[in-house]
């Protein structure tokens, strides 16, 4: 993701998480952490037909790796291309050396749990009302060894 892309990934931002959109500032202040030799972050953009159609982050700190955010353009869900952000988000954490990467779900999204579920994530536990204004609970998952998970993927499809 590079600045120009900002503007496209907020519509979609807005479209897909209406009560708890991220800020044209915290997608700033994200990809001032994505460059250089000391990078902590990874975003990624798909494109189709020269439009943004999803979009993803993650955030490294020491050997933790946290998905910080993962979106899909309505008319591709079910698609492929989240399992595609994903597994880009998974080889910046090989990168980044994680051992581990962390994520929050909103509970209600059974689609995304089954995605995380088969790159290997396992639940571990809740945030009780963390999408707020909702007052919606995430559910806490993980992932060990991120760079097996990225192999699997990439031999079974």
């Amino acid at each position: 993701m590079r600045w120009w892309d900002i503007d496209p990934v907020l519509e979609l931002e807005k479209d897909l998480f209406p009560e708890d959109a991220w800020s044209r500032g915290m997608f700033w202040s994200e990809l001032a952490h994505a460059r250089g030799p000391e990078a902590t972050r990874r975003y990624v953009v798909a494109e189709e037909d020269g439009r943004v159609v999803g979009y993803a982050g993650l955030a490294a700190s020491g050997d933790l790796g946290d998905v910080q955010t993962i979106a899909v353009v309505r008319g591709l869900q079910g698609s492929g291309l989240g399992r595609r952000l994903l597994t880009e988000l998974l080889k910046a954490a090989t990168a980044f050396e994680c051992h581990e990467v962390m994520l929050e779900c909103r509970v209600d999204n059974v689609r995304a749990q089954k995605l995380y579920e088969r790159f290997g994530f396992e639940p571990i536990g809740f945030r009780r009302g963390y999408y707020q204004p909702g007052n919606v609970d995430a559910l806490i998952m993980r992932l060990t060894d991120p760079s097996a998970s990225v192999q699997g993927t990439e031999t079974n499809g």
